[in-house]
């Protein structure tokens, strides 16, 4: 009997399922970071997601009898998750930013940017101290390398006046978000646009332009887990030492913002390398929850010094 049949066929309840699939990852040693950072998190995604549950309300379910299609299910999605090495996403088709969910695949990175918790950040709530003082003011935004939709979507929620463009440079990516931006309420203020960075918007200037472009060096491409190697390698590489892109975007946003505008770039934990390739720009670094000095802030004003 394989793995499959005998945990579809012994195990019973929720609790079951999960305590199997987190003894599996653990013992399988996988990696995580796709939406998840440990086998807790990873197993009761799969498990909620799969049965059409509120994927932040474990709890009341866990005692729950399982029908047999469910358990065949579930016990199908553990095994894939070992055996393929896959990132839960993939395996499931939806991922979420925010508690917001979004349609991916293998077109696109599984989103998971830190800017999604930033743009909820009081900094972009208006206010004194605030970087961006008026939300209601912004009206025009700006998303490179846009992948799966998901920062330009959450964008458009957050300034409710804005019209945003969306950029990548694959065909397949917004085939993805095309999906996610017409399922989302916010498709008649979002444009998705095929082209190298700021190539297809020629002389437009955005108040705010946000971007989580590829920034991971040669070295640490060639050493990815293999949860990564599901991936498209084009959202990941950013040349030798990952910042071929970032240093690209710092060249040509100041000709794409408006005098009040701002950048905030998610670059990974190379920030020792901008603070000493670019002295003399000011680069405001913020913090997450779980991150530290991977995302930069920088008002128009700071190019022009």
């Amino acid at each position: 009997m394989t793995d499959t049949h005998k945990a579809a066929s012994e195990l019973r309840t929720l609790r079951d399922f999960l305590r199997y699939a987190i003894s599996r990852f653990q013992q399988a040693e996988l990696v995580y970071g796709h939406g998840s950072t440990n086998a807790l998190d990873e197993a009761a995604f799969i498990i909620l997601e799969a049965l059409h549950l509120p994927i932040d309300k474990l709890d009341p379910f866990l005692d729950a009898r399982l029908l047999r299609d469910e358990r065949q299910r579930l016990a199908e999605l553990i095994e894939a998750r070992v055996t393929k090495r896959k990132p839960a996403s993939y395996l499931l088709g939806k991922a979420y930013v925010r508690g917001v969910p979004f349609h991916v695949d293998e077109r696109v990175i599984v989103p998971r940017s830190f800017i999604g918790e930033l743009l909820f950040n009081d900094l972009f709530a208006g206010g004194p101290g605030a970087l961006i003082e008026d939300p209601s003011q912004i009206e025009r935004v700006l998303d490179l390398c846009t992948g799966s939709g998901c920062l330009a979507i959450l964008a458009a929620g957050v300034f409710s006046a804005a019209r945003v463009d969306a950029v990548d440079l694959s065909a397949d990516a917004l085939a993805v978000a095309q999906r996610n931006v017409d399922e989302c309420a916010f498709a008649d203020r979002i444009k998705l646009h095929q082209g190298d960075l700021f190539g297809p918007l020629k002389r437009k200037r955005y108040d705010l332009i946000i971007t989580n472009p590829p920034y991971v060096g040669e070295d640490v491409m060639r050493a990815l887990p293999p949860e990564y190697a599901h991936e498209p390698s084009m959202a990941l590489a950013g040349g030798d030492d990952g910042l071929d892109i970032v240093r690209r975007i710092l060249a040509d946003a100041p000709a794409h913002l408006t005098p009040d505008g701002g950048l905030l770039c998610e670059i990974g934990e190379d920030r020792e390398i901008l603070d000493a390739e670019y002295p003399n720009l000011p680069f405001m670094w913020l913090d997450t929850e779980e991150s530290a000095g991977e995302v930069f802030w920088l008002p128009a004003s700071a190019f022009s010094r």
